[in-house]
């Protein structure tokens, strides 16, 4: 296993070491992990499982002091302290799979602030990557309308953890399988694969060819069909190997498309399948797909059944950041959480202080979601008949919501160095995922101009906020 602790931005070290010598170390820090909503009008939180991996594996070893020693900019009390460090406070967050929305705090830690400080990058590093990529197969998964997907994204990512994490949150977010043998056998996932082209290419012909992988697969005989001419000569070698297979006993799975006009070529491929008897053979198409593909090809009445997505999809082309970030929310002082705001001539990069957690509201008539409340930990909002929600930068804005019910999301997952959640599998997250992304209704999963989720503070929180703004703006 390999040792990440040092995986890390030098400046968290520096500060760290200045926490050291100014006495600040030991105060009791609360940050918060957000992304501010570029490109993505809603996220689903993915990631978890690795970060709490890496807060509890965290040691820096003998090699790490040496060559922290090499850089000359600490001194040997500073690396003492780093050869005991060990993570002592605690991680809440909410559970993988879960639906979220810019500002929302996904995961929140409460330690040190040696610690807290320390363990940054490495958090940011993880959940923006993972939380990326399965928005994306979110957006995907459902604009396939219920076709599967596959994950092909391994040969086009950037890098072996980014293929392997990438097809985890893939499969988190609705993929049915991936193509990753290393991250089937890692997460207990479903693998997929037939052959390439040059497994075609590489028979003297290609019924022979088709032949020969019917011959090895007899029962899981999908053959990719555009080598040399999709409706011309691979359609056609592949329904003569479908009939040999018929006359043995054997039903064929497909055929797959690789290139050329999907929509055009899956239509004509559908009929002469179908009028060769075999209304049951699926067409599997890949090639440069995403969400927009994918629409595109559903208003003209593509003949495809499901999908192989590789490079837009574990790449999250069009929107190749998250933009999580990790900031101070609070710091204790005798005992007692001192709120801290970030201000900014941004008003977007203006935090929200405190120690919080979100609160999501339910119609009980439909349980679909009405609109989430970021709060304090310590709110709660069951036993009520109504709540005014207002929007937190136009609180003119408002709407009284009646006949709900309410859920934290927030669970605690570290408590004083200890792990006290159990993770679920890849398998059971995928289904917690599902049922979560069902709780709203399709108008905010649109791609285009979708309605906009309500995300509002509640009133305490809001007056913290204001009360801290007005605190802290500077004299003119």
């Amino acid at each position: 296993m390999r040792n990440l602790t040092l995986l890390t931005d030098l400046y968290q070290l520096t500060m760290m070491y200045g926490y050291s010598k100014y006495e600040q170390m030991d105060k009791v820090a609360v940050f918060d992990v957000f992304y501010r909503g570029v490109g993505n009008n809603y996220a689903i939180a993915c990631g978890l499982e690795q970060v709490v991996d890496y807060v509890l594996n965290l040691k820096f070893d003998e090699d790490d002091i040496e060559y922290l020693r090499s850089l000359k900019i600490f001194d040997e009390d500073f690396l003492k302290l780093l050869k005991n460090f060990k993570f002592t406070g605690d991680i809440y967050a909410v559970p993988e799979g879960t639906v979220v929305f810019p500002q929302e705090p996904i995961l929140t830690v409460k330690a040190r602030m040696f610690e807290a400080q320390f363990i940054e990058t490495a958090i940011l590093c993880i959940l923006n990557h993972q939380t990326l990529i399965a928005t994306k197969t979110a957006k995907i998964v459902y604009a396939a309308k219920g076709r599967a997907i596959a994950e092909f994204g391994l040969r086009r990512a950037q890098g072996p953890d980014a293929g392997i994490y990438g097809a985890r949150a893939a499969m988190i977010a609705g993929c049915q399988s991936t193509s990753n043998v290393l991250a089937g056998k890692m997460f207990d996932v479903p693998v997929s694969g037939t052959h390439a082209h040059s497994w075609v290419m590489s028979f003297p012909s290609e019924l022979e060819a088709f032949r020969a992988y019917a011959d090895i697969y007899p029962d899981k005989c999908l053959l990719l069909c555009d080598t040399y001419d999709t409706l011309n000569s691979g359609v056609p070698n592949a329904i003569t190997v479908f009939n040999e297979l018929k006359a043995k006993g054997y039903k064929p799975l497909g055929i797959r498309l690789d290139s050329g006009d999907l929509a055009y070529l899956s239509k004509q491929a559908r009929k002469m399948l179908d009028d060769a008897g075999f209304p049951d053979a699926k067409i599997f198409a890949s090639g440069d797909i995403d969400e927009n593909v994918l629409q595109s090809l559903d208003s003209q009445n593509a003949a495809i059944d499901c999908y192989g997505i590789g490079t837009k999809l574990i790449t999250s082309m069009d929107c190749p950041s998250l933009g999580g970030v990790y900031k101070l929310a609070g710091i204790e002082k005798d005992g007692v959480l001192v709120p801290k705001l970030k201000m900014s001539d941004t008003p977007a990069k203006i935090t929200n202080p405190g120690f919080k957690k979100i609160v999501r509201l339910y119609d009980k008539n439909t349980d679909k979601a009405i609109a989430d409340l970021i709060c304090l930990m310590e709110e709660n909002f069951d036993n009520l008949d109504k709540i005014e929600i207002f929007h937190p930068d136009f609180s003119w804005k408002r709407k009284t919501v009646s006949n709900f019910y309410a859920k934290n999301l927030v669970v605690q997952i570290i408590k004083q160095g200890k792990l006290v959640y159990d993770f679920p599998s890849v398998k059971e997250i995928a289904e917690y995922h599902k049922a979560s992304y069902a709780e709203f209704w399709n108008e905010y999963k649109r791609m285009l101009n979708p309605h906009i989720y309500k995300v509002d503070l509640s009133q305490k929180l809001y007056d913290l906020k204001q009360k801290l703004l007005k605190e802290n703006k500077p004299e003119a």
